[in-house]
Protein backbone atom coordinates (compact mmCIF):
# COMPACT_ATOMS: atom_id res chain seq x y z
CA UNK A 1 0.00 0.00 0.00
CA UNK A 2 1.86 3.11 -1.18
CA UNK A 3 1.04 5.43 1.70
CA UNK A 4 3.16 7.01 4.44
CA UNK A 5 2.73 6.53 8.16
CA UNK A 6 1.98 10.24 8.61
CA UNK A 7 -0.94 9.94 6.17
CA UNK A 8 -2.41 7.04 8.13
CA UNK A 9 -2.13 8.92 11.41
CA UNK A 10 -3.66 12.01 9.85
CA UNK A 11 -6.60 9.95 8.56
CA UNK A 12 -7.13 8.27 11.94
CA UNK A 13 -7.18 11.63 13.73
CA UNK A 14 -9.56 13.06 11.12
CA UNK A 15 -11.93 10.12 11.56
CA UNK A 16 -11.81 10.41 15.35
CA UNK A 17 -12.73 14.09 15.11
CA UNK A 18 -15.77 13.19 12.95
CA UNK A 19 -17.04 10.45 15.24
CA UNK A 20 -20.33 11.53 16.74
CA UNK A 21 -21.22 10.02 20.11
CA UNK A 22 -24.29 7.83 20.34
CA UNK A 23 -27.24 10.10 21.15
CA UNK A 24 -28.72 7.40 23.39
CA UNK A 25 -25.77 7.30 25.81
CA UNK A 26 -27.31 6.93 29.26
CA UNK A 27 -24.67 6.07 31.91
CA UNK A 28 -21.22 7.67 31.95
CA UNK A 29 -18.18 7.56 34.20
CA UNK A 30 -15.97 10.64 34.47
CA UNK A 31 -12.41 10.71 35.77
CA UNK A 32 -9.25 12.74 35.27
CA UNK A 33 -5.89 11.69 33.86
CA UNK A 34 -2.58 13.51 33.88
CA UNK A 35 -0.75 15.01 30.95
CA UNK A 36 1.89 15.82 33.53
CA UNK A 37 1.34 14.82 37.12
CA UNK A 38 0.55 17.66 39.57
CA UNK A 39 0.74 20.09 36.67
CA UNK A 40 -1.83 19.51 33.94
CA UNK A 41 -4.80 17.14 33.70
CA UNK A 42 -7.35 16.00 31.14
CA UNK A 43 -10.77 14.36 31.44
CA UNK A 44 -11.96 10.98 30.20
CA UNK A 45 -15.62 10.12 29.69
CA UNK A 46 -16.59 6.43 29.49
CA UNK A 47 -19.87 4.78 28.51
CA UNK A 48 -20.33 2.38 31.42
CA UNK A 49 -23.04 0.36 29.67
CA UNK A 50 -20.98 -0.31 26.53
CA UNK A 51 -17.66 -0.29 28.45
CA UNK A 52 -15.98 1.98 25.92
CA UNK A 53 -14.44 5.44 25.82
CA UNK A 54 -16.82 8.15 24.64
CA UNK A 55 -14.56 11.19 24.56
CA UNK A 56 -11.29 12.65 25.86
CA UNK A 57 -11.17 16.29 26.92
CA UNK A 58 -7.91 18.19 26.93
CA UNK A 59 -8.45 19.87 30.29
CA UNK A 60 -10.02 19.25 33.69
CA UNK A 61 -12.47 22.09 34.21
CA UNK A 62 -16.09 22.60 35.16
CA UNK A 63 -16.76 24.56 31.98
CA UNK A 64 -15.53 21.94 29.51
CA UNK A 65 -17.26 19.00 31.22
CA UNK A 66 -20.51 20.94 31.66
CA UNK A 67 -20.39 21.91 27.97
CA UNK A 68 -19.97 18.25 26.96
CA UNK A 69 -22.89 17.20 29.17
CA UNK A 70 -25.12 19.91 27.71
CA UNK A 71 -24.44 18.46 24.26
CA UNK A 72 -25.61 15.03 25.47
CA UNK A 73 -28.99 15.52 27.18
CA UNK A 74 -29.69 11.77 27.15
CA UNK A 75 -27.26 11.22 30.06
CA UNK A 76 -29.20 9.92 33.09
CA UNK A 77 -26.42 8.78 35.46
CA UNK A 78 -22.98 10.29 36.11
CA UNK A 79 -20.48 8.22 38.08
CA UNK A 80 -17.56 10.20 39.50
CA UNK A 81 -14.98 10.31 42.27
CA UNK A 82 -15.30 12.37 45.47
CA UNK A 83 -13.89 15.57 43.95
CA UNK A 84 -16.17 18.60 43.76
CA UNK A 85 -15.13 19.62 40.25
CA UNK A 86 -17.10 16.96 38.38
CA UNK A 87 -19.99 17.24 40.84
CA UNK A 88 -20.34 20.92 39.98
CA UNK A 89 -20.00 20.19 36.25
CA UNK A 90 -22.77 17.58 36.45
CA UNK A 91 -25.06 19.99 38.31
CA UNK A 92 -24.53 22.64 35.65
CA UNK A 93 -24.45 20.51 32.50
CA UNK A 94 -26.81 17.66 33.38
CA UNK A 95 -29.17 18.70 36.16
CA UNK A 96 -31.49 15.84 35.19
CA UNK A 97 -28.81 13.18 35.84
CA UNK A 98 -28.30 11.28 39.09
CA UNK A 99 -24.76 11.53 40.43
CA UNK A 100 -23.09 8.40 41.85
CA UNK A 101 -20.05 8.58 44.12
CA UNK A 102 -17.51 5.85 43.44
CA UNK A 103 -17.67 3.13 46.12
CA UNK A 104 -13.95 2.38 45.99
CA UNK A 105 -13.09 5.99 46.76
CA UNK A 106 -15.61 6.05 49.61
CA UNK A 107 -13.94 3.04 51.22
CA UNK A 108 -10.51 4.49 50.51
CA UNK A 109 -11.42 7.82 52.12
CA UNK A 110 -12.64 6.05 55.27
CA UNK A 111 -9.46 3.97 55.43
CA UNK A 112 -7.34 7.14 55.14
CA UNK A 113 -9.38 8.75 57.92
CA UNK A 114 -8.75 5.73 60.16
CA UNK A 115 -5.04 5.85 59.33
CA UNK A 116 -4.96 9.55 60.20
CA UNK A 117 -6.68 8.86 63.51
CA UNK A 118 -4.24 6.06 64.30
CA UNK A 119 -1.35 8.42 63.50
CA UNK A 120 -2.33 11.05 66.08
CA UNK A 121 -0.18 9.34 68.69
CA UNK A 122 2.91 9.52 66.44
CA UNK A 123 4.07 7.37 63.56
CA UNK A 124 5.11 3.88 64.58
CA UNK A 125 8.54 2.80 63.42
CA UNK A 126 7.56 -0.83 63.10
CA UNK A 127 10.73 -2.04 64.87
CA UNK A 128 10.44 -3.71 68.23
CA UNK A 129 14.02 -2.83 69.22
CA UNK A 130 13.67 0.90 68.70
CA UNK A 131 12.99 2.74 71.97
CA UNK A 132 9.56 4.34 72.38
CA UNK A 133 10.36 8.00 73.05
CA UNK A 134 8.44 11.21 72.80
CA UNK A 135 10.87 13.93 71.89
CA UNK A 136 8.92 16.45 73.86
CA UNK A 137 11.52 19.22 74.00
CA UNK A 138 11.44 19.42 70.19
CA UNK A 139 7.86 20.66 70.34
CA UNK A 140 8.96 23.62 72.45
CA UNK A 141 11.29 24.65 69.62
CA UNK A 142 8.20 25.32 67.48
CA UNK A 143 7.68 28.48 69.54
CA UNK A 144 10.73 30.14 67.98
CA UNK A 145 9.93 32.88 65.43
CA UNK A 146 11.88 31.47 62.50
CA UNK A 147 10.83 30.04 59.12
CA UNK A 148 13.15 27.10 59.86
CA UNK A 149 11.55 26.24 63.20
CA UNK A 150 11.31 22.58 62.17
CA UNK A 151 15.09 22.30 61.67
CA UNK A 152 15.81 21.76 65.36
CA UNK A 153 13.06 19.19 65.55
CA UNK A 154 14.59 17.34 62.60
CA UNK A 155 18.05 17.45 64.21
CA UNK A 156 16.69 16.02 67.44
CA UNK A 157 14.87 13.34 65.47
CA UNK A 158 18.05 12.39 63.61
CA UNK A 159 19.96 12.24 66.90
CA UNK A 160 17.33 9.95 68.42
CA UNK A 161 17.40 7.79 65.29
CA UNK A 162 21.20 7.43 65.53
CA UNK A 163 20.83 6.32 69.15
CA UNK A 164 18.23 3.78 68.05
CA UNK A 165 20.50 2.45 65.30
CA UNK A 166 23.30 2.09 67.82
CA UNK A 167 20.98 0.12 70.16
CA UNK A 168 19.95 -2.20 67.32
CA UNK A 169 23.58 -2.57 66.19
CA UNK A 170 24.69 -3.57 69.71
CA UNK A 171 21.82 -6.05 70.01
CA UNK A 172 22.67 -7.66 66.66
CA UNK A 173 26.32 -8.16 67.67
CA UNK A 174 25.29 -9.50 71.10
CA UNK A 175 23.02 -12.09 69.48
CA UNK A 176 25.80 -13.04 67.08
CA UNK A 177 28.19 -13.61 70.01
CA UNK A 178 25.61 -15.99 71.48
CA UNK A 179 26.03 -18.14 68.37
CA UNK A 180 22.77 -17.31 66.59
CA UNK A 181 22.64 -17.39 62.80
CA UNK A 182 21.86 -14.39 60.63
CA UNK A 183 18.45 -15.82 59.81
CA UNK A 184 17.57 -16.22 63.48
CA UNK A 185 18.81 -12.71 64.29
CA UNK A 186 16.73 -11.36 61.40
CA UNK A 187 13.65 -13.17 62.72
CA UNK A 188 14.12 -11.73 66.22
CA UNK A 189 14.92 -8.16 65.21
CA UNK A 190 12.77 -7.75 62.11
CA UNK A 191 15.63 -6.61 59.89
CA UNK A 192 16.59 -8.32 56.64
CA UNK A 193 19.10 -11.15 56.70
CA UNK A 194 21.37 -9.35 54.24
CA UNK A 195 21.34 -6.21 56.40
CA UNK A 196 22.25 -8.30 59.45
CA UNK A 197 25.13 -9.95 57.59
CA UNK A 198 26.41 -6.56 56.42
CA UNK A 199 26.17 -5.03 59.91
CA UNK A 200 28.15 -7.88 61.40
CA UNK A 201 31.11 -6.87 59.21
CA UNK A 202 31.26 -3.41 60.84
CA UNK A 203 32.52 -2.44 64.27
CA UNK A 204 30.29 0.65 64.43
CA UNK A 205 26.99 1.45 62.69
CA UNK A 206 27.69 2.66 59.16
CA UNK A 207 26.87 6.29 58.55
CA UNK A 208 24.20 7.02 56.01
CA UNK A 209 25.43 8.90 52.96
CA UNK A 210 23.62 12.20 52.46
CA UNK A 211 23.37 13.29 48.85
CA UNK A 212 24.48 16.80 47.98
CA UNK A 213 21.70 19.25 47.22
CA UNK A 214 21.03 19.87 43.54
CA UNK A 215 19.02 22.53 41.67
CA UNK A 216 16.20 19.98 41.39
CA UNK A 217 15.57 20.38 45.14
CA UNK A 218 13.88 23.50 46.58
CA UNK A 219 16.19 23.20 49.61
CA UNK A 220 19.00 24.25 47.26
CA UNK A 221 17.36 27.70 47.32
CA UNK A 222 16.32 27.54 50.97
CA UNK A 223 18.06 30.79 51.99
CA UNK A 224 16.35 32.76 49.20
CA UNK A 225 12.96 31.19 49.93
CA UNK A 226 13.33 31.93 53.65
CA UNK A 227 14.07 35.58 52.92
CA UNK A 228 11.00 35.83 50.67
CA UNK A 229 8.91 34.08 53.34
CA UNK A 230 9.98 36.63 55.97
CA UNK A 231 9.13 39.48 53.60
CA UNK A 232 5.59 38.16 53.21
CA UNK A 233 5.91 36.63 49.73
CA UNK A 234 4.27 33.23 50.38
CA UNK A 235 2.43 32.49 47.14
CA UNK A 236 3.69 29.19 45.78
CA UNK A 237 3.40 30.17 42.11
CA UNK A 238 5.28 33.44 42.66
CA UNK A 239 8.08 31.70 44.57
CA UNK A 240 8.23 28.99 41.90
CA UNK A 241 8.68 31.63 39.19
CA UNK A 242 11.40 33.40 41.21
CA UNK A 243 13.53 30.32 41.85
CA UNK A 244 13.07 29.16 38.27
CA UNK A 245 14.78 32.40 37.27
CA UNK A 246 17.66 31.41 39.60
CA UNK A 247 18.16 27.97 38.09
CA UNK A 248 15.61 25.73 39.84
CA UNK A 249 14.83 22.69 37.66
CA UNK A 250 12.52 20.80 39.99
CA UNK A 251 8.73 20.57 39.98
CA UNK A 252 6.16 22.87 41.54
CA UNK A 253 4.86 20.00 43.72
CA UNK A 254 8.28 19.61 45.38
CA UNK A 255 8.29 23.29 46.25
CA UNK A 256 4.74 23.06 47.57
CA UNK A 257 5.72 20.22 49.92
CA UNK A 258 8.42 22.42 51.47
CA UNK A 259 6.08 25.40 51.77
CA UNK A 260 3.37 23.20 53.27
CA UNK A 261 5.74 22.15 56.06
CA UNK A 262 6.43 25.83 56.80
CA UNK A 263 2.70 26.58 56.88
CA UNK A 264 2.06 23.69 59.28
CA UNK A 265 4.82 25.00 61.52
CA UNK A 266 3.24 28.45 61.56
CA UNK A 267 -0.11 26.99 62.52
CA UNK A 268 1.60 25.08 65.34
CA UNK A 269 3.14 28.33 66.57
CA UNK A 270 -0.27 30.04 66.56
CA UNK A 271 -1.87 27.14 68.41
CA UNK A 272 0.91 27.12 70.99
CA UNK A 273 0.30 30.81 71.69
CA UNK A 274 -2.98 29.94 73.44
CA UNK A 275 -3.03 30.12 77.27
CA UNK A 276 -3.43 26.34 77.58
CA UNK A 277 -0.25 24.75 78.98
CA UNK A 278 1.95 22.69 76.65
CA UNK A 279 2.49 19.11 77.81
CA UNK A 280 5.12 17.75 75.42
CA UNK A 281 5.48 14.31 76.96
CA UNK A 282 1.86 13.28 76.41
CA UNK A 283 0.10 12.31 73.17
CA UNK A 284 -3.02 14.17 71.98
CA UNK A 285 -6.22 13.63 73.94
CA UNK A 286 -7.89 11.42 71.32
CA UNK A 287 -4.72 9.69 70.10
CA UNK A 288 -4.79 5.94 69.62
CA UNK A 289 -2.39 4.04 71.84
CA UNK A 290 0.30 2.19 69.81
CA UNK A 291 -0.26 -1.58 70.00
CA UNK A 292 2.36 -4.27 69.44
CA UNK A 293 1.94 -7.35 67.29
CA UNK A 294 1.43 -10.32 69.67
CA UNK A 295 3.64 -12.56 67.50
CA UNK A 296 6.59 -10.37 66.49
CA UNK A 297 6.52 -7.65 69.12
CA UNK A 298 6.64 -4.89 66.49
CA UNK A 299 4.45 -1.83 66.90
CA UNK A 300 1.55 -2.16 64.45
CA UNK A 301 1.82 0.81 62.09
CA UNK A 302 -1.19 3.06 61.36
CA UNK A 303 -1.19 1.89 57.73
CA UNK A 304 -1.51 -1.78 58.70
CA UNK A 305 -4.05 -1.03 61.43
CA UNK A 306 -6.24 0.97 59.03
CA UNK A 307 -6.13 -1.81 56.43
CA UNK A 308 -7.08 -4.41 59.05
CA UNK A 309 -9.84 -2.15 60.33
CA UNK A 310 -11.61 -2.33 56.97
CA UNK A 311 -11.31 -6.09 56.39
CA UNK A 312 -14.20 -8.38 57.41
CA UNK A 313 -13.43 -11.14 59.87
CA UNK A 314 -14.04 -13.86 57.29
CA UNK A 315 -11.25 -12.54 55.04
CA UNK A 316 -8.58 -12.25 57.75
CA UNK A 317 -5.74 -14.74 58.03
CA UNK A 318 -4.94 -16.24 61.43
CA UNK A 319 -2.09 -13.76 61.95
CA UNK A 320 -4.26 -10.82 60.91
CA UNK A 321 -7.07 -11.94 63.21
CA UNK A 322 -4.66 -11.98 66.15
CA UNK A 323 -3.52 -8.48 65.32
CA UNK A 324 -7.11 -7.27 65.13
CA UNK A 325 -7.87 -8.86 68.51
CA UNK A 326 -4.79 -7.20 70.03
CA UNK A 327 -5.79 -3.83 68.58
CA UNK A 328 -9.37 -4.13 69.82
CA UNK A 329 -8.24 -5.21 73.28
CA UNK A 330 -5.58 -2.52 73.66
CA UNK A 331 -7.37 0.38 71.98
CA UNK A 332 -11.06 1.20 72.51
CA UNK A 333 -10.72 3.79 69.73
CA UNK A 334 -9.73 1.09 67.24
CA UNK A 335 -12.63 -1.11 68.36
CA UNK A 336 -15.04 1.78 67.74
CA UNK A 337 -13.53 2.54 64.32
CA UNK A 338 -13.68 -1.12 63.28
CA UNK A 339 -17.33 -1.25 64.29
CA UNK A 340 -18.03 1.84 62.19
CA UNK A 341 -16.00 0.45 59.29
CA UNK A 342 -17.89 -2.86 59.25
CA UNK A 343 -21.22 -1.04 59.44
CA UNK A 344 -20.17 1.19 56.54
CA UNK A 345 -19.34 -1.84 54.40
CA UNK A 346 -22.60 -3.49 55.43
CA UNK A 347 -24.61 -0.51 54.20
CA UNK A 348 -23.27 -0.99 50.67
CA UNK A 349 -23.74 -4.75 50.75
CA UNK A 350 -27.33 -4.45 51.96
CA UNK A 351 -28.17 -1.78 49.33
CA UNK A 352 -30.10 0.11 52.02
CA UNK A 353 -29.35 3.87 51.86
CA UNK A 354 -31.70 4.47 54.78
CA UNK A 355 -28.98 3.37 57.21
CA UNK A 356 -26.60 6.15 56.15
CA UNK A 357 -28.12 8.86 58.35
CA UNK A 358 -27.74 6.91 61.59
CA UNK A 359 -24.18 5.92 60.62
CA UNK A 360 -23.22 9.55 59.99
CA UNK A 361 -24.74 10.59 63.34
CA UNK A 362 -22.77 7.90 65.19
CA UNK A 363 -19.55 8.85 63.39
CA UNK A 364 -19.99 12.56 64.15
CA UNK A 365 -20.58 11.74 67.84
CA UNK A 366 -17.69 9.24 68.04
CA UNK A 367 -15.25 11.77 69.54
CA UNK A 368 -12.60 10.84 66.94
CA UNK A 369 -11.47 13.90 65.01
CA UNK A 370 -10.61 12.27 61.68
CA UNK A 371 -13.78 10.13 61.64
CA UNK A 372 -15.93 13.15 62.47
CA UNK A 373 -14.38 15.07 59.58
CA UNK A 374 -14.98 12.19 57.17
CA UNK A 375 -18.63 11.93 58.24
CA UNK A 376 -19.27 15.66 57.79
CA UNK A 377 -17.73 15.67 54.32
CA UNK A 378 -19.79 12.58 53.49
CA UNK A 379 -22.97 14.40 54.51
CA UNK A 380 -22.24 17.24 52.06
CA UNK A 381 -22.38 14.73 49.18
CA UNK A 382 -25.14 12.61 50.68
CA UNK A 383 -27.21 12.40 47.47
CA UNK A 384 -24.38 10.85 45.44
CA UNK A 385 -23.47 8.54 48.32
CA UNK A 386 -27.06 7.28 48.60
CA UNK A 387 -27.07 6.60 44.86
CA UNK A 388 -23.78 4.68 45.25
CA UNK A 389 -25.49 2.45 47.81
CA UNK A 390 -28.62 1.93 45.74
CA UNK A 391 -27.32 1.75 42.14
CA UNK A 392 -24.89 -0.83 40.64
CA UNK A 393 -22.69 1.69 38.79
CA UNK A 394 -19.13 2.60 39.79
CA UNK A 395 -16.07 4.21 38.24
CA UNK A 396 -14.06 0.99 37.92
CA UNK A 397 -14.37 0.92 34.13
CA UNK A 398 -13.13 4.52 33.87
CA UNK A 399 -10.11 3.69 36.04
CA UNK A 400 -9.30 0.75 33.77
CA UNK A 401 -9.53 2.88 30.64
CA UNK A 402 -7.19 5.45 32.23
CA UNK A 403 -4.64 2.68 32.85
CA UNK A 404 -4.94 1.81 29.15
CA UNK A 405 -4.38 5.47 28.24
CA UNK A 406 -1.26 5.58 30.42
CA UNK A 407 0.12 2.54 28.60
CA UNK A 408 -0.48 4.20 25.23
CA UNK A 409 1.16 7.43 26.39
CA UNK A 410 4.26 5.60 27.63
CA UNK A 411 4.49 3.59 24.41
CA UNK A 412 4.67 6.91 22.58
CA UNK A 413 7.14 8.35 25.12
CA UNK A 414 4.56 10.85 26.37
CA UNK A 415 4.46 12.76 23.07
CA UNK A 416 0.86 11.96 22.13
CA UNK A 417 -1.39 14.94 21.54
CA UNK A 418 -5.08 15.05 22.32
CA UNK A 419 -6.12 14.21 18.75
CA UNK A 420 -3.93 11.11 18.54
CA UNK A 421 -4.92 9.91 22.02
CA UNK A 422 -8.57 10.29 21.10
CA UNK A 423 -8.03 8.34 17.89
CA UNK A 424 -6.33 5.49 19.73
CA UNK A 425 -8.75 5.37 22.67
CA UNK A 426 -12.09 5.57 20.85
CA UNK A 427 -13.59 2.28 19.60
CA UNK A 428 -12.05 1.25 16.31
CA UNK A 429 -15.36 0.12 14.82
CA UNK A 430 -16.63 3.72 14.80
CA UNK A 431 -13.52 4.96 12.99
CA UNK A 432 -13.86 2.11 10.46
CA UNK A 433 -17.48 3.04 9.85
CA UNK A 434 -16.51 6.61 8.94
CA UNK A 435 -13.61 5.59 6.74
CA UNK A 436 -16.07 3.65 4.60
Amino acid sequence: MPVSDDTILRQLKRDAALVSCDATIRVIGIDDWSWRRSWRYGTMIVDLERRSVVDILEDRSVASVARWLEQHPSVEIVSRDRGGLYAQAAREGAPQARQVADRFHLMQNLRVAIEEQMSLGGRATGRALLPDKWIGSAQIDLLQDDPHVGARHRRRGRHAHRESRQAVFDTVHALNEEGLSCSEIARRTGYGRRSIAKWLTFETPPDRQKAALKPTSPLYFEAFLAACWKDGNRCGRHLFHDIRQRGYTGSFSNLERLLASWRRTERSVKDSASPAPIIPDQPPRDAVTPIRDPETGYVISPVVAAALCMKPRSTLTITQARRVDALKQGSPEFALMRSLGMRFRGIFRSRDPGKLDSWIDDAVNSGLVAIERFARVLHRDIGAVRNAVELPWSNGQAEGQINRLKTIKRAMYGRAGAALLRARMLPLINNHHHTK
